[in-house]
């Protein structure tokens, strides 16, 4: 938990915590009727005198029906709309034995706003700062406890005059005892927000913790979301693509960038490199590591533009995910502001990095006329024109691509040297180290952030020796390696710009950066891993043939509403019932579809039964 590898207990620590869990359940039971047992234990004795188990099954019973009466006398008084001090003594007891009482801290809290109306200001005061007190006790008794810690926040953000040095010096104690204390962390952001601390004065307080100890997850993470603040990339200048930027309100944490300017991060990267070689099997600073390596954020922008004739419909690729109901998109056609309706590819997005419309009919159908469309992106100031020209059915704008501007960032001379120079680093570390996992995935990660066309046999090594050395998650190694056999492909087919995707005999497992290939119209995936074409394949609007022979596909939930679709080849899957086949219904061109040596072709009437489904196919192979 926590980065942190689980030692199993011995059966000796285990009888001794059972043993410590019964003494402190003996003493809770204990404060909590002392008084009563005084007086039944006596009356018990005389009617009972020489039955010992019938005196400890009724004495039992007595103890739990005391226990129900307190918690009904104090909910009485609750309901009664009692708020005096002898209500709060009277939730003090029981929390001080068992500070995870929701109810009664919810009581206590009534209790206190109440107490502010009637009391003067120095007294509320007084009354708060022995709440603090008394929330310590019980911290100190559970340091954990959720109602605890959230008591103690709504109780700092009432008090009239808080103390927050004071509350910085218990999460010290706190942190200092237990460092994986999320509760304890969480209070911290609080107060470190509320009061005004320094950035630079926590981020001190994280080398502290972390140079007594490089396991500390949770101070690794703290210092992630710091990093950004204190040390931001500086803002680029804007793309020739971008409309002059316009006055906006001052940025909020929220919509602040999270990237770290070069000079400290080449900083945080000679600071996570000992941690990692002072114990290469701790998890943390490996995680560290890894968050430096995706600092990359692409641009929000316009990536494409894509306009069908036949179809007339329009189709918009964004950097990242959009809503398209609600995103501020306005569609110009010959100088003139178009009302149309934008929608994601499939009905199972919300969000979706392409959008599509539909022009009204004959807007642009005449093949003898030319058009120019401009998409502005209001929101973002951004827009990207593209021109129809006259016997063209389709046209495109969009930027050519490098690997940078899509799965990595821009090296500069000195960041490619530090990366080279902490490449050879893990190198050596492996040498120690073959069999450790966390090495070996960052040695892919290096690799794929300096050049991941240069490394891309050397990647596919170290994915199969990771599968090997680590097999619980060989499932996850072959997800990602999926992933970045198709960023390659995607950048192979942008320096030889086609429009042709092919991976075939790869093991891929997964499909991903599918919004890349809007304007492919052929792919071929045969002879892979695949189980399914997922919703998200219904970006590729461009598409006119599917090879997808020889993977383990049940479902075609993806290819949905695809305009341009002609061929489907599915030879040697795993479509069981007819209903699979469903979505190739809402393909309109769909001419030719080969099942052969799928469960369901075995189905009776299944030709008749395709044929009343999907009547545009011709060329059916069972």
């Amino acid at each position: 938990m926590h980065g942190r590898i689980k030692i199993k207990s011995t059966a000796q620590q285990e009888e001794e915590k059972r043993k410590e869990r019964e003494k402190k359940l003996k003493i809770y039971v204990s404060a909590r009727d002392t008084c009563f047992s005084k007086v039944t234990r006596v009356l018990l004795i005389q009617v009972v005198s020489n039955h010992q188990v019938l005196f400890s099954f009724l004495c039992g019973l007595c103890v739990s029906y005391l226990h129900s009466m307190f918690l009904l006398d104090t909910h009485c008084q609750r309901k009664e709309g009692i708020l005096d001090e002898e209500a709060l003594q009277v939730t003090q007891q029981l929390l001080s034995s068992n500070p995870d009482f929701a109810t009664l801290w919810n009581y206590r809290r009534e209790i206190l706003m109440h107490l502010e109306t009637v009391k003067e200001k120095d007294e509320v005061q007084k009354i708060y700062e022995a709440e603090l007190a008394f929330l310590e006790s019980c911290l100190k008794l559970n340091p954990k406890s959720y109602g605890s810690w959230h008591h103690r926040c709504w109780v700092s953000a009432r008090l009239p005059r808080p103390d927050w040095s004071r509350e910085l010096s218990l999460c010290d104690r706190c942190l200092s005892l237990d460092d994986r204390n999320f509760h304890c962390w969480d209070y911290r952001r609080m107060v470190v927000k509320v009061s005004g601390v320094p950035v630079a004065q926590e981020l001190g307080f994280t080398d502290r913790l972390i140079g007594s100890n490089f396991s500390n997850y949770s101070s690794w993470h703290y210092r992630s979301t710091l990093l950004p603040l204190l040390h931001p990339e500086s803002p680029e200048s804007p793309s020739p693509s971008h409309e002059p930027p316009q006055p906006s309100p001052s940025h909020s944490p929220q919509t602040q960038s999270h990237r770290v300017c070069e000079e400290q991060l080449l900083k945080e990267y000679e600071l996570v490199q000992n941690a990692f070689f002072t114990d290469p099997n701790d998890q943390s600073a490996w995680f560290y590591y890894r968050w430096l390596l995706g600092r990359a954020e692409r641009e929000e922008m316009i990536s494409c533009v894509y306009v069908s004739r036949d179809e007339e419909r329009v189709a918009v690729a964004f950097s990242r995910p959009v809503n398209a109901q609600s995103v501020s998109l306005l569609l110009v056609l010959d100088g003139q502001p178009q009302k149309v309706e934008w929608k994601s590819v499939h009905p199972r997005f919300k969000h979706s990095p392409v959008c599509i419309c539909d022009l009204p009919p004959g807007t642009i159908s005449d093949i003898t006329n030319e058009h120019n469309l401009t998409v502005h992106w209001t929101e973002k100031y951004t827009h990207r024109d593209c021109a129809l020209y006259t016997g063209r059915t389709e046209s495109w704008c969009r930027d050519s691509a490098t690997d940078q501007e899509l799965f990595r960032s821009e090296l500069s001379v000195e960041k490619t040297s530090v990366l080279q120079s902490e490449l050879q680093s893990c190198n050596q570390l492996l040498e120690l180290e073959p069999l450790n996992k966390w090495c070996l995935l960052t040695i892919v990660l290096l690799m794929r952030a300096l050049d991941p066309l240069g490394y891309e046999k050397e990647t596919l090594a170290h994915f199969q020796t990771l599968k090997e050395v680590d097999p619980m998650r060989s499932a996850y190694y072959s997800d990602l390696c999926s992933k970045f056999i198709i960023e390659n492909t995607v950048l192979k087919m942008e320096y030889a710009e086609v429009r042709v995707f092919s991976i075939t005999d790869k093991n891929l497992t997964t499909l991903c950066h599918l919004d890349q290939l809007l304007l492919v119209t052929h792919i071929n995936l045969s002879s892979n891993q695949l189980q399914q074409l997922p919703p998200q394949f219904a970006m590729l609007q461009c598409l006119e043939v599917l090879e997808v022979d020889n993977n383990r596909i049940e479902n075609l939930e993806g290819v949905y509403h695809l305009p341009k679709l002609e061929e489907v080849l599915l030879k040697n899957n795993k479509i069981s019932a007819l209903a699979d086949l469903q979505p190739l219904a809402s393909c309109p061109k769909l001419r030719r579809l080969d099942l052969r040596g799928n469960p369901v072709t075995q189905a009776a009437n299944i030709e008749s039964e395709l044929t009343a489904l999907l009547p545009s196919v011709t060329d059916l192979l069972l």
